[in-house]
Parts: structure tokens; sequence; C-alpha cells
């Protein structure tokens, strides 16, 4: 629900819950409404705030802040952070004329009151659901890296302890840099509300609803596993796998019938099978499904995600509206073999730079403290010069751990036609009011970036670059995108 925005509040609105400073609407749901906010330093958030009733209820109030808790200790791989909670019972908190919104008494949450909250990560991009309506089911590559991204995110979430108990399409965003999985734990916060801890309510999408959910049962990890297949099937076929035209014939047929799989991948089809299984002890876990998406055995979240943003490409961020022409078929280059990079990128990098000092050798333009593979790392953006429409991109990592970390599979991906893994070849330009991706300049078989064979010791800095062309003369900003890293948003073009 925290995609796009819906123009219905004005800039002059400025209203607060808890920390929060409101700035418009984005959605609303059974649980409550969602705003894009900001914080006391500026930074977007979605803020799901809870309704009021519900918020009052003295049950709630006891578990509330334990769940979400809960939720916050999910980790970041391919889900939408949980950042704050909170219950704020301080009463009506007007920045700015009344408007019948949060903390002014109007029909959005009541007079007063306590108000519980959840702030996650702001996504910016539309839901699942959404793009296939507008460009028609996904294939091949695509599908199968939002069925990794999908049983990533699962994996992350019940790595946590916790069950989202509510996977669908609506809950999926597609990010710039691979999709998102949102609202884990709120399903669990209804059935509290619901007076009925883990048993005898009926919490759930219908669709994507696993049997044992549908009959009100325990609800265990196993179920989320069930929804995984009901939402790949869905993005692949345009349809879930258990359709009806009505609750009753939807609840029936999950409960009974096989899954309407037709024009499922092949390659896709035995794995959600195995996951759409009525008995949810024979479906595979979240690892399981990673493990056999992926071919290897004990896949990490963190890897699973590297390779899902490293080659996500979503092509325009908006879904356009239906057409009569044939649906737009994205390509997120997956799942393929590894090649090696040619010597010459070495060649290249001397020939280009010899003995000369790069440009942008002043203060870096952004910078990032972050953990890849249990080693602390500081990467700094230090420069984007421009040269017409060519555009070079200088960049360094420095160990700022106590072991040693080999960065050779770390930034690398598919610039062209082969995976270069030794490689930067992996680091895009993201146009912002586009979402269109830029590679490095390829030649055969390697690419105009740094090669990343050495490991790099504490306290070493590993300085690195790519060359970009067709860049948009008149573009003076843009974002930058590095495997492991991740997303570096208005990274201005000198």
């Amino acid at each position: 629900m925290n995609g796009h925005l819906s123009p219905d509040a004005t800039s002059a609105q400025r209203r607060t819950i808890g920390p929060y400073v409101l700035d418009r609407r984005l959605g609303e749901g059974g649980m409550g409404i969602v705003y894009l906010a900001r914080d006391g330093s500026g930074r977007h958030v979605a803020l799901k705030v809870m309704r009021p009733e519900l918020a009052a209820r003295e049950e709630f109030q006891r578990r509330f802040r334990a769940e979400a808790e809960a939720a916050r200790q999910v980790a970041r791989f391919c889900t939408a952070a949980v950042l704050d909670v909170g219950l704020d019972t301080v009463g009506p908190n007007t920045v700015g004329p009344n408007t019948g919104g949060p903390n002014t008494g109007g029909p959005d949450t009541g007079a007063g009151g306590a108000q519980a909250y959840i702030a996650t990560e702001y996504i910016d991009g539309p839901d699942l659901s959404a793009v296939v309506e507008a460009q028609g089911p996904m294939s091949g590559s695509t599908l199968e890296a939002l069925a990794v991204g999908v049983a990533t995110a699962l994996s992350a979430i019940h790595g946590a302890g916790v069950v989202h108990r509510d996977l669908k399409p609506s809950n999926i965003l597609l990010s710039p840099v691979g999709p998102r999985v949102i609202d884990f734990g709120i399903a669990q916060l209804a059935d509290t509300l619901a007076g009925q801890g883990d048993t005898g309510v009926v919490v759930g999408t219908l669709p994507y609803m696993s049997p044992e959910q549908g009959r009100g049962e325990r609800v265990t990890a196993a179920a989320d596993v069930f929804a995984w297949g009901c939402v790949v099937t869905y993005a692949a076929t345009g349809h879930p796998p258990f359709p009806g035209r009505s609750d009753a014939e939807i609840l029936y047929r999950v409960a009974h019938h096989v899954p309407h799989l037709d024009g499922l991948d092949e390659r896709l089809r035995p794995l959600v099978e195995q996951a759409l299984d009525k008995d949810p002890a024979r479906r595979p876990t979240a690892q399981q499904l990673l493990d056999r998406l992926l071919g290897r055995d004990r896949v990490t979240a963190e890897a699973a995600t590297r390779l899902v943003t490293a080659g996500w490409d979503v092509g325009t961020p908006v879904p356009r509206p239906v057409t009569d022409r044939p649906p737009r078929r994205w390509l997120v280059p997956l799942l393929v073999a590894v090649t090696a990079v040619a010597v010459s990128a070495a060649v290249l990098a001397l020939t280009l730079y010899g003995g000369r000092e790069r440009p942008g050798g002043g203060a870096p333009t952004a910078g990032r403290d972050l953990q890849v593979d249990g080693v602390k790392l500081h990467v700094e953006v230090a420069s984007l010069t421009r040269e017409g429409r060519t555009v070079t991109l200088q960049w360094s990592v420095r160990n700022a751990g106590d072991k040693a970390w080999n960065p050779w599979t770390a930034f690398g991906t598919e610039p062209g036609s082969k995976w270069q893994y030794n490689s930067t070849a992996g680091v895009m330009l993201v146009a912002p009011a586009t979402g269109r991706k830029y590679g490095p300049v390829t030649e055969g078989d390697t690419c105009s970036c740094s090669p990343t064979g050495n490991p790099l010791r504490p306290g070493d800095t590993a300085p690195y670059y790519s060359l970009f062309t067709g860049v948009p003369e008149d573009a003076d900003r843009i974002g930058v995108q590095i495997p492991s890293v991740g997303y570096f948003a208005d990274v201005p073009i000198e």
C-alpha cells in the first residue's frame, strides 16, 4: 500500500502522529490507514496508523508492541524494513489546518485517544497486482527473479520468528532494485484484535490463503509458502491457482481441488505444486524454496538478495494503461551461469587512466556503512563526471572490519550477454524520472569497469570505476545502483 501517492492531501497540511509529520495518504486497509510521512531527519517513511477503535482495546495495547517489535527484527532482505513502532496516547496534535485527518478529530482516526502506528521503509513502486493488470503476466527470468525475491523475503521473515499470514500481490511492491514484501506481522495483529490468538479466526486474503487458514486452524510459516505458490502462479498467469466466483467456492477449491496452473513456466511448476500441497508438513520451507530455485545448498538471504538486486530491471516503474499492444516483457537477467571477465578489463583500466589522477578527488558525493558477508564496509561514491553523453563513475570500498573480505562476486552481473562476476559490471545508473538503467560500456566479453580479484584486508581501500554511454546530456542528477551495496538516489553529475 505504499506505492504511488494519491493526491488527497495538500502540502499545507502538516499533521503529526508521534514523531512523524504526515505528508499525504497512500491507502487504506482493514487495519488502518497508510500515510507518507517524514521523520525528524526529513526521511520519508510509510506510516501505518491502526484504526482507533482497535488501538483502544486493552488486549491490543498489551500485545501490539511485542508483536510489532518482532516484525522489526526481520532482516532487510527483499522486505520493507520496519523502522519504528509506537503507541501515541497524547491526543490531538495538529500542525496546520484541521482537515479531518489524524489527530484533528476528523473521520480518519476519530477524536483523540490512542493511536498505534508502525513506520516502515518507504518503497516507491507499484504493487505486483497493479503491474500484472497493466502489463500482463510475467515470464522467463523476470518471473524467476520475482519468485526468488519473495522467497528471500519469507526466509528473512521466518528467520525472525514471524509469520506473514497475508502474503498477496498487493503486499509485494516492485521497487527499482527488486521486489519488496510489506505488511508482515500485520495480520498477526488482526488475530489479536479478534481475540483469537493463533486459532479460530480466518485472517488473510481468500485466493492466497492456505487450507489450514481457511479452516481457522493454527497458522505457521507453511501458510506463507502456500501463499508464495499462489503469488507466483498469479504473476505467471494473471490469475490465482484457485479461482472462484464466491468466497465459499474459493475456500472449497483451496481445500479440495488441484491448483489451476495452466500457463505456468514448466521450470517453476514442480516447486509451485509442492508449495501448494494441502498438507503443510509436505510443503518446502522458504529456505528450501531458495535452495531449489537457485540450485545450491543453503543459499543465504543476503546472497539471494544480491542476485535479485543486481539483475532486477523493471523498466518503467509506473505501470502504463492497458493498450491493444502486446504486454511489455521486462528483462531480468538471473539464474544463469557465472562467466569470468577477460584480462582486457584490467588493460582497459590502464589505458583509460594510466598514471593520471582520476577526476573527482574531492569530497565524496555519497557514502554508506554496511555489512557484506559479515564484514563491515564503508562505501563512498566519489564522483560522476561527464564528457558529452559519456559518464564516468568513481567509487571506493574501505574494509572497516577485522577480517579480510573477497569482493570477487560482490559487484558483477550481466552487462551484455554474459555474466561477469570478478568485475564491477553490475553497477548501473538509473534515470530518476523514467527508471531507465544504463549499464557499463561493453566490448565483447569485457566491460569498461574495474576488476575485483584481490581480497580487501582490514583498513584497505579499493577504488573502482565504470564508464557509461548514452546518458542524456541534460541529466544533472542520476541514481547509482551498486550490487551488494544498494541504491544512491540523486547523485550529481559534474
